[in-house]
């Protein structure tokens, strides 16, 4: 018996910087949307589970797109981007999400991301804290230095294998083994973007010292890291958060770096608490 998936496929075309994108998403639900930034050079299969979520999708609008360069969104269109190394910094990376939300017309969303874009939502929680709804930073911190490597594209190396086997050991070996496989081979599909997508993870993002300016009564913030996550430890998100005022902190037992992806059932009740105090702390409209 055949069942098709509730999910639909769109492609939404704007400019960012001057530069002209062509960005392929993932969508499924009704009500405020929830809008899904995938790890570093990966795309948005890592969200399938949420993305078929039934009761997730009857509260939410779940947006899970992909970067440009990565899955199905193209580099740029109207550039010789091949020309120049590819470096994300997080000047770029926060216009091309609020360009998104606003090519999308999306409004009040919640934005949700992990690893660099756990990194990156705190710059947006930083930034533009009037743009979201909320936002949920997945194994996210202030600061993760050491992985801007030369060797994720070195010339002796295959660098689809040297990248997807990366991160095995960052997932909980409690994970089911179709799952972290699944999330293996997305990582052997994304190779060339990833060490251009970890100059932002560990070079140009730094908010030390800056934590202190992030106002979580105009967007709720709320920070989840998995135990067995080493790049970014539970230690470091929940220093960070303790730096930022009322900060919202989840430790995830039994579950590593890609949680939406390795073990989605764990995660998940992970997420609805994280939700639910998004919703606790929704700001009054003046």
């Amino acid at each position: 018996m055949s069942r098709i998936s509730p999910v639909t496929g769109h492609y939404v075309t704007f400019e960012v910087d001057g530069l002209e994108y062509k960005v392929f998403y993932l969508e499924n639900g009704t009500g405020q949307p929830l809008v899904c930034q995938h790890t570093a050079g990966c795309h948005n299969h890592q969200w399938r589970g949420l993305l078929e979520d039934e009761e997730i999708a009857s509260r939410y609008r779940i947006i899970a797109y992909d970067l440009p360069r990565h899955g199905k969104s193209d580099p740029p269109e109207n550039t010789e981007w091949w020309k120049e190394e590819y470096r994300l910094t997080a000047d770029h990376y926060c216009a091309f999400i609020v360009a998104l939300c606003d090519a999308l017309d999306l409004r009040d969303p919640i934005f949700m991301g992990c690893s660099f874009g756990g990194n990156v939502a705190l710059q947006l929680a930083l930034r533009h804290p009037d743009r979201f709804g909320g936002i949920l930073a997945v194994e996210g911190a202030d600061h993760s230095p050491g992985f801007y490597l030369d060797w994720w594209q070195h010339p002796h190396a295959n660098a689809a294998q040297v990248c997807a086997s990366g991160v095995w050991d960052l997932m909980a070996p409690q994970s089911p083994e179709a799952d972290r496989w699944k999330t293996w081979f997305y990582y052997t599909q994304g190779s060339e973007a990833f060490k251009g997508d970890l100059y932002f993870y560990s070079v140009d993002h730094d908010l030390r010292g800056r934590l202190g300016e992030i106002d979580t009564d105009r967007c709720p913030l709320v920070m989840l890291t998995g135990e067995y996550d080493y790049l970014t430890t539970p230690a470091d998100s929940a220093r960070t958060a303790a730096a930022i005022g009322n900060c919202t902190f989840i430790e995830m037992k039994d579950i590593g770096h890609f949680p939406m992806s390795e073990n989605y059932p764990l995660f998940r009740r992970y997420l609805l608490q994280a939700l639910q105090a998004v919703e606790r702390r929704k700001p009054v409209p003046v």
